[in-house]
């Protein structure tokens, strides 16, 4: 599989797709950083998978192009995959971020090294097929790890699976719910992300064998 990454900045703000499933808290951590200039980026469309998700009543109240696109009304992941893109496409987005998007997508060529995922552990721990939202906490709550996090990647055509940008991690108490978990891991995911977009936008990734480099590591 190969990337297709900038090794130049982008000498404007990068145009973000945003891909919803649930409630947009990852789109209002977007909107907020770059309201605040902390992320160089616009969100040019947001995508959704469901009609009655929340955020898609966020992305319309922000004054987002939206999207909707239900899962059950597409025959195959290939074809769901397809018009998925193809909004990505007309929206001449420049980077697709998975925000709590719950349908497996197949990325075209063109896309390969343009699509990223935030997942709420530390993969290669907790991820994979069934691991999504609180389910994610319980398990590392019932597993009684000493420490979890947050892990942004490269997407490819697997859960939680290509190649890792950023991982942050925060400890795990004994006294912890998966709530606790859960709020903890997502003050990391507010920055984990943001990171990794500008990195992008900065033309400072790169590729070798697998593994990402950053510019200056």
């Amino acid at each position: 599989m190969t990337y297709l990454l900038p090794t130049e900045p982008f000498d404007r703000p990068l145009r973000l797709a945003v891909l919803i499933s649930g409630g947009g808290t990852t789109l209002d951590n977007f909107q907020s950083r770059i309201d605040a200039g902390e992320l160089p980026a616009e969100v040019a469309v947001v995508i959704a998978s469901r009609a009655d998700c929340r955020g898609v009543e966020k992305a319309k109240n922000y004054g987002f192009p939206t999207v909707v696109l239900p899962r059950r009304d597409f025959s195959s992941t290939e074809e769901f995959s397809e018009n998925v893109f193809a909004a990505c496409r007309e929206a001449q987005a420049d980077l697709v971020t998975l925000a709590g998007f719950l349908s497996l997508i197949s990325i075209p060529e063109d896309f390969l090294g343009r699509v990223m995922n935030i997942h709420p552990s530390l993969i290669p721990s907790f991820c994979g097929p069934g691991f999504y939202g609180s389910h994610v906490h319980k398990a590392v709550h019932k597993r009684g790890v000493r420490t979890t996090g947050c892990t942004v990647h490269f997407a490819d055509n697997e859960y939680d699976h290509g190649p890792i940008i950023v991982q942050k991690t925060v400890p795990v108490f004994g006294r912890d719910t998966p709530d606790d978990i859960a709020a903890r891991v997502f003050e990391q995911e507010c920055v984990a992300y943001p990171e990794a977009i500008a990195l992008y936008q900065q033309g400072k990734l790169q590729i070798r064998e697998g593994r990402v480099w950053i510019d200056g590591e």
